[in-house]
């Protein structure tokens, strides 16, 4: 089977860390163009990978299967939407698009043209999060009652000269982390019975939303997303509390980290492991192994799973090729999107809405 040539729009923070090293990864996927409108990174980069200029060029290239969207947010909907219409299949960096009404005009597009259209929802390759899903799984806290998952930054003043801190209603904390905690969420648990939100603007100059606290409600759990750009002291990564103790995990996962010190991911099927968690950096387990004697409690450090988002592409490359299940269904982005919409409108009406998708 030949391999899937991929074109890579955009090589800002996205294409150039979270998209082009992966896609360059996996066996079966061919990075045949990056869009790349002025600069050299790019070819400094990937020196035998095609810089086209425009998007249009990508678009009209039979050797181009793929396309990836890794542009400015409120770009996503129209991009995708002239890819689909290409005929190429898509992934598109978070957000999906800018309002559920885009989202739900995406999808049936990818469905009428018979195409695979894929969130770039990486974070469930996370080793964290990873870790997360095995325990709850594993009931190791007994019956969770309250999960919590931050993603805080210490940015109190607003950064000059990017589009992430224009006041276009796709920008901000809700729409750049947001998708990343509320599918996580939805991933472990499902559809939530009920939201109730604060998205707010907490720094003294700021044209986005810089803070959120979503809670979702489900049958004797409550799930906290949380995230701010005045978090100078950062809060857990992940918390959860249940009947028979708790887990808590500091820090993100390395791979991004990792990207931006210059580490090169290796090609996938190599012997080398990419990415490993140090133990320093791993969650720790408490509980109460007598629930009769609860001042007497054991701790336990948990080795964090491995996260790996070569994960997320091998997959798409499967879904094209017919050989697997999309493991992230568009679907998956319209409910984050709409539960992103509801949060604005709860927190403007500073009150409980009961989710229906």
């Amino acid at each position: 089977m030949s391999d899937i040539g991929v074109a890579v729009i955009g090589f800002g923070l996205a294409g150039r860390v979270f998209h082009a090293p992966f896609v360059h990864a996996v066996p079966g996927l061919r990075l045949e163009a990056i869009v790349q409108r002025r600069g050299d990174e790019a070819a400094k980069a990937y020196p035998e990978t095609r810089i086209l200029r425009s998007v249009e060029e990508a678009l009209a290239d039979p050797s181009v299967q793929l396309i990836v969207v890794g542009t400015p947010n409120e770009t996503h909907f129209t991009l995708a939407k002239q890819a689909l219409e290409a005929g190429k299949h898509v992934v598109i960096d978070k957000p999906f698009a800018a309002t559920s009404a885009e989202a739900l005009e995406l999808i049936d597009l990818a469905k009428s043209r018979n195409l695979v259209l894929a969130p770039y929802h990486n974070r469930r390759w996370d080793g964290d999060f990873l870790t997360v899903r095995k325990l709850v799984d594993q009931k190791a806290v007994g019956r969770l009652v309250t999960f919590e998952s931050h993603f805080d930054r210490f940015r109190p003043l607003p950064r000059e000269a990017t589009w992430k801190e224009s006041g276009n209603a796709a920008n901000g904390m809700l729409f750049d982390l947001g998708p990343h905690l509320v599918d996580q969420t939805l991933a472990l648990f499902g559809a939530p019975q009920a939201i109730t939100a604060s998205v707010r603007k907490d720094r003294d100059l700021t044209e986005i939303e810089d803070a959120f606290d979503i809670t979702l409600h489900y049958p004797r759990l409550l799930a906290h997303c949380r995230a701010s750009m005045l978090a100078c002291d950062a809060a857990p990564r992940f918390l959860l509390h249940g009947t028979h103790g708790s887990f808590k995990k500091y820090g993100l996962d390395p791979q991004e980290p990792a990207l931006l010190g210059g580490a090169k991911v290796p090609r996938m099927g190599d012997a080398k492991v990419w990415l490993n968690e140090p133990e320093s950096e791993w969650g720790v387990l408490t509980v109460a192994p007598n629930p009769a004697d609860p001042t007497t409690l054991t701790r336990t450090p948990v080795r964090t799973e491995t996260g790996d988002y070569r994960n997320y592409y091998a997959n798409v490359r499967d879904a094209i090729n017919d050989k697997a299940k999309l493991a992230v269904q568009p679907e998956d982005a319209y409910r984050v999107i709409k539960l992103l919409e509801m949060a604005r409108e709860s927190s403007a009406q500073a009150r409980t809405l009961a989710v229906s998708f």
